[in-house]
């Protein structure tokens, strides 16, 4: 009598579950992910408790840290070259708005200057950034 002799499989590792499970995790990651846009100056912003804007589509950043830097659209300028820079804009600087972005341990004055040169240049919507209380 003849048995038939079996031929034996090698063992195989199935990776579909573990595929599937890596991109629920990647889907679960990017979905619980909160994304904050925060720029890569250290601002440290006054806090205050008045109501949230939209953000404009058409807006001038303006950042100045507590030693009196100013960097415009995360480029450091002075003073001047931030006037030349406002002005630049010309006639459609009343449709942008001009965000400044002030430490909240920088001194008054300076903060009147760069919204005294935003005015100047022909801004007419000012908002000061603060964070929520």
């Amino acid at each position: 009598m003849g048995f038939r002799r079996r031929q034996v499989e090698s063992p195989r590792v199935d990776l579909t579950p573990m595929v599937d499970v890596v991109f629920l995790l990647l889907i679960f990651f990017m979905i619980s992910t909160t994304f904050i846009e925060t720029p890569g100056l250290t601002v440290n912003l006054p806090k205050s408790s008045s109501q949230v804007l939209k953000k404009e589509a058409h807006e001038v950043r303006v950042y100045l840290r507590a030693d009196g830097t100013i960097f415009f659209e995360k480029e450091p300028v002075d003073l001047a070259g931030l006037t030349q820079r406002l002005q630049a804009y010309g006639d459609k600087a009343a449709e942008i708005t001009f965000l400044l972005m002030a430490d909240k341990d920088v001194k008054h004055g300076k903060v009147v200057q760069l919204m005294e040169s935003a005015k100047n240049a022909g801004f007419i919507k000012l908002v000061i950034a603060t964070e929520k209380k």
